[in-house]
C-alpha cells in the first residue's frame, strides 16, 4: 500500500481546489488515471520511465494551475532525476527528423538563381512595355485633338468666349469639390461609427471587467507564450473550453451571439488575449497577479 507523499498531497489538494476528479484530469492531460494515482501516491515504479515521471508531473501541475519549475525545485528530493541514457534516443529522433534529403537540398540551392532569372526577365518586359506606350502616346493624342477640333468647329465670333468657358469650368470644379468633401465626411463618420471600443470598467484583486461596444462582432482569441491553463465560459456559465494551451498555440471562440465572455487564466504572464484582432491590455499586472479572471461584456452595435 502506498501513502500520499508531500508532493502527492500538494498536487491532490490543488486538483480538489479546482473541483477536478481524476477522470476529469485524465481528459485534460491525456494521462492514464492509474498514472495520475501513482503520482499522488508517489508510486513512480509503475511509470514507463523516469523521463515520463517528470513529464507527467509537469502536465499535472499545469492542469491544476501550479508552477512546475517551482514544484520540481521544492520537492526535488521526491522527484526522480532523468536517466542520462534516455536522452540520446530522444535527441537522435529529433535529429533524424531535421535531416533534409539530398534532392531537396539541391532544389534549395538552385532557388535563388531561378528567382534572380525571373526578376531580370520581368524587369526587361516591364521596360519594353513602358517604352512602347511612351512612343505611341503622342500620335494618339494628336489624332484625338484633331478629331475634337473638327467636331466642335467654333471660334470666338460664334458667341463663345474664354470667360464663359472658364466660368463653367470653375462651377463644375466647385461642384466636384463639394461632392468629394461631402463623400469624405460621410466616410469619416461611417468609419468612426464602425471603430470598436474596448475599455476596462472595473478591476479589483484578480478580477477585471471590460466593455466591448461599437461593433457587431465579438471574436475572442487566447494565445499562449508558454503553457498556461485557461478556462473560457459564456455569460450563462457554460464551459466552452478548459485546458492547457501549448506554446505559440491559440484558442479561438466566436462570441458574436453572446453577451459576455469569462476567461480564467492560470498564468497571465504567458497569455495574450485578442478581441477582433485588438490586443487586450491587462488592467492588472500579469507579472504581479499570475491567476486572473477577465470578464468582457459585449454590446452589439445596432
Amino acid at each position: 500500500m502506498f501513502y500520499l507523499t508531500e508532493l502527492g498531497n500538494r498536487l491532490k489538494e490543488a486538483r480538489e481546489a479546482k473541483g477536478l476528479s481524476l477522470e476529469h484530469l485524465q481528459e485534460l492531460t491525456k494521462i492514464q488515471k492509474r498514472y495520475l494515482i501513482g503520482i499522488e501516491e508517489g508510486n513512480y515504479s509503475m511509470m514507463p520511465g523516469k523521463f515520463y515521471v517528470r513529464a507527467f508531473i509537469k502536465q499535472y501541475c499545469e492542469a491544476v494551475g501550479l508552477d512546475s519549475e517551482e514544484i520540481f525545485e521544492q520537492y526535488k528530493s521526491e522527484v526522480p532525476s532523468v536517466y542520462s541514457e534516455e536522452l540520446p534516443e530522444q535527441l537522435s529522433r529529433v535529429q533524424s527528423r531535421k535531416t533534409m534529403p539530398a534532392g531537396n537540398s539541391k532544389v534549395v540551392e538552385m532557388l535563388p538563381k531561378i528567382l534572380a532569372a525571373v526578376l531580370v526577365i520581368g524587369a526587361a518586359v516591364l521596360i519594353w512595355v513602358l517604352v512602347s506606350n511612351y512612343m505611341s502616346k503622342p500620335d494618339i493624342d494628336d489624332k484625338k485633338g484633331a478629331k475634337q477640333n473638327e467636331a466642335v468647329g467654333y471660334n470666338k465670333s460664334d458667341g463663345f468666349t474664354e470667360k464663359g468657358e472658364n466660368d463653367d469650368k470653375k462651377q463644375n470644379e466647385e461642384k466636384s469639390d463639394s461632392s468629394d468633401s461631402k463623400n469624405k465626411d460621410e466616410a469619416d463618420v461611417k468609419d468612426e461609427k464602425k471603430e470598436q471600443k474596448l475599455a476596462v470598467i472595473s478591476s479589483s484583486g484578480k478580477n477585471s471587467t471590460y466593455e466591448l461596444k461599437n461593433t457587431d462582432t465579438f471574436k475572442l482569441k487566447v494565445t499562449s507564450k508558454g503553457s498556461p491553463w485557461v478556462g473560457i465560459k459564456n455569460g450563462e456559465g457554460k464551459l466552452l473550453f478548459q485546458g492547457t494551451i501549448d506554446n505559440n498555440e491559440s484558442q479561438e471562440i466566436d462570441f458574436t451571439n453572446e453577451k459576455e465572455a469569462v476567461i480564467t487564466i492560470g498564468r497571465a504572464y504567458e497569455t495574450e488575449i485578442f478581441v477582433n484582432d485588438e490586443k487586450l491590455e491587462y488592467s492588472i499586472s500579469p507579472t504581479e497577479v499570475n491567476t486572473q479572471l477577465v470578464t468582457i461584456q459585449f454590446t452589439k452595435a445596432e
